[in-house]
């Protein structure tokens, strides 16, 4: 079994040792936004550790939209390249664990459609991408079975 490395972001290992302690009945929100998140586990393409990160909560039917957004910034998440390398991940979401694997949206229409259903969800998607020179990758998490 791997180790876990929590995020060295205080807030983010902080969350998510609470999300996952309470079983999913506590540190649900994005700080202080109300909005839902989820819990993806992956592990670590450098190190092979366990990795954990809170991401949006955006639905489309059975699977989970994942947007490497990092706030606009520069360059894509770490996560990102790790799902890139192993796209096996487990997401919490609430008090329903699921394995998942991931895969990044490349068809233009199916991005269009899953960009929209994230942005409803997290409407500061917008604003991250049009202060970004970068295109803000799209993944999809589908169950496993």
């Amino acid at each position: 079994m791997s180790e876990y490395i929590p995020s060295p972001r205080e807030w983010v290992a902080k969350q998510v040792a609470l999300y996952e302690e309470s079983g999913g009945t506590e540190g649900l929100t994005l700080r202080d936004t109300g909005l839902p998140v989820i819990i993806v586990t992956n592990r670590g393409r450098k190190t092979g550790a366990i990795r954990k990160t809170p991401l949006m909560r955006a639905v489309a039917g059975r699977n989970y939209i994942l947007v490497a957004s990092q706030g606009g910034a520069p360059r894509h998440p770490q996560w990102y390249f790790n799902l890139k390398a192993e796209p096996s991940v487990e997401i919490r979401d609430r008090t329903e664990v699921r394995q998942m694997r991931v895969r990044e949206v490349t068809d233009p229409g199916e991005r269009r459609r899953l960009w929209q259903i994230a942005v409803k969800a997290y409407p500061p998607y917008e604003e991250y991408q049009a202060k970004t020179k970068r295109a803000i990758p799209v993944l999809v998490a589908e169950p496993v079975r």
